[in-house]
């Protein structure tokens, strides 16, 4: 993140003073110490102001703060209070400007935020159920059973066993890699 102080760093020229002019050393030390001395209760004041999720977050609020008292830092007051009740102002201004701005405007709304329309829930379905049906189709014959067995046919791993005809320890392993197999290969589709 960028503080304010950076922001500004790079045209950090006294207020009126050309661009070929250096920086007033006293200027930049002041700004600092504004900064310094204010922009911790100015963010928290900010982020009370400003709706979360709402584009201009309280720390842009807080450089646009600090950038107008760059600008007209020759009228900022130097007596502590005065000064934070200056910034506060400022700051206040900006965020109702803010929120004007966007009431002004129509709603934005994000591509996350919009819902599948109705039809393309039974398109998932339909995908996934003939995908699901040419996997299955990949499976072994006896891999294909154990499954069958287990999760359509709701019987437990003993009773599967028995109707197989194969050990417990078999009809498990048979639907460990049967399941991993159906997973990964609808995974990578």
């Amino acid at each position: 993140m960028i503080t304010t102080t950076d922001a500004i760093g790079s045209d950090l020229r006294a207020p009126g003073a050309a661009a070929t002019h250096r920086p007033d050393r006293r200027a930049e030390a002041r700004l600092r110490d504004i900064h310094r001395n204010n922009s911790g209760a100015l963010l928290y004041f900010l982020r009370g102001l400003v709706s979360p999720g709402v584009g201009h977050t309280a720390e842009d609020l807080l450089q646009e703060t600090m950038l107008r008292a760059w600008r007209r830092l020759d009228t900022v007051p130097t007596e502590p209070d005065s000064q934070r009740r200056w910034l506060f102002a400022v700051a206040r201004r900006l965020a109702i400007d803010a929120h004007r701005k966007r009431q002004s405007r129509p709603v934005e709304v994000s591509l996350l935020d919009i819902e599948p329309a109705a039809g393309s829930e039974a398109a998932n379905t339909a995908i996934a159920t003939v995908t699901m049906q040419h996997t299955i189709g990949l499976l072994s014959a006896a891999h294909r059973s154990v499954l069958t067995e287990l999760y359509v046919k709701g019987n437990s791993v003993d009773e599967t066993a028995a109707r197989l005809g194969v050990p417990v320890g078999t009809v498990k392993s048979r639907a460990h890699y049967a399941t991993r197999f159906l997973r990964n290969a609808l995974i990578n589709s």
